[in-house]
């Protein structure tokens, strides 16, 4: 069962991440151009002003948080509220803005985009790695709806969904040195509600992807065979993360119903975000290893 936590109303909630050492969720309205924190133990929701639409963030060692967003990634200082321009990935690609993003076992990040308005047929988005000194990679382009990307405990595999096709693949990928080879489908999606949305690895190795336009959270089996539904009170759930003090709660984020794509109605809490008791554990969200 779902229980709702905070932030109804929000026009394309995303990119949750648990803070171990603060005991607080991040999460970020795309649309809404905010990021946003939940801090359960005080029932509080901070809000921060970003100068364009963020699409997924990690956390960083000295406190800042890195956001992608449009075609960038920036440093957001929440003690001041200040954001300061980085790395310019995708220059000239104006249609295309940032979504999906997480970082590896060791504090990369990566990050994938799509065209803004997820227009049908459209495939100009990119997946991009980003190391800690700056220097970033393209390994993918051709993509419709960048979703999905999520590592295994080991760190040694790595998921990528491509919402537009329906289609989670699944990469070897060396720690040591960042690269991702031997693409294999994972899930075709044959038999799942929805799309594939975002999406996290729990300490077994199972995935976690939220159902978009499916109601729902499903659990994969690290051989791709489906191990569990979980249903939600919402169309278009958008991507999982665990938490809490034991990390064994899932916190899934949501679009409301101004966040650009058709809902059916009857749904109040739309937007929010929602915790699931998942009945095992997640791994603590690695932070972006900053060179800089």
């Amino acid at each position: 069962m779902a229980e709702y936590v905070t932030g109804a109303g929000a026009l394309l909630g995303e990119s949750p991440v648990w803070d171990t050492e603060a005991g607080v969720l991040w999460w970020l309205d795309i649309e809404g151009c905010s990021i946003r924190r939940y801090d359960p133990a005080g029932d509080a929701d901070q809000s921060w002003p970003m100068p364009d639409k963020p699409g997924s963030m990690a956390l960083c060692g000295d406190g800042r948080l890195l956001v992608a967003m449009r075609n960038s990634v920036g440093w957001l200082d929440p003690g001041d509220g200040s954001f300061t321009p980085w790395l310019d990935l995708e220059p000239g690609q104006a249609s295309n803005r940032m979504n999906d993003g997480k970082c590896d076992r060791v504090g990369r990040f990566w990050v994938g985009s799509m065209d803004e308005y997820a227009t049908e047929g459209v495939f100009t988005g990119r997946l991009h790695r980003i190391d800690p000194d700056g220097a970033h990679t393209m390994l993918r382009d051709g993509v419709g709806v960048c979703n999905g990307l999520a590592f295994s405990p080991e760190g040694d595999r790595m998921y990528f969904a491509d919402s537009m096709k329906s289609t989670v693949w699944r990469y070897r990928y060396d720690p040591d040195t960042g690269h991702a080879t031997e693409p294999e489908v994972f899930s075709d999606w044959t038999g799942l509600p929805g799309l594939p949305d975002g999406a996290a690895v729990d300490e077994t190795g199972c995935y976690w992807s939220a159902c978009a336009f499916g109601w729902s959270l499903a659990r994969l089996t690290p051989h791709g065979e489906v191990d569990r539904i979980v249903e939600l009170p919402v169309e278009i759930p958008t991507m999982p993360a665990f938490g809490g003090a034991d990390l064994d709660t899932i916190f899934v984020t949501s679009i409301g119903p101004g966040g650009g794509f058709p809902t059916e109605p009857g749904q109040p809490q739309a937007g929010g975000v929602f915790a699931v008791d998942a009945g095992v554990s997640g791994l603590p969200e690695p932070r972006f290893a900053t060179g800089v």
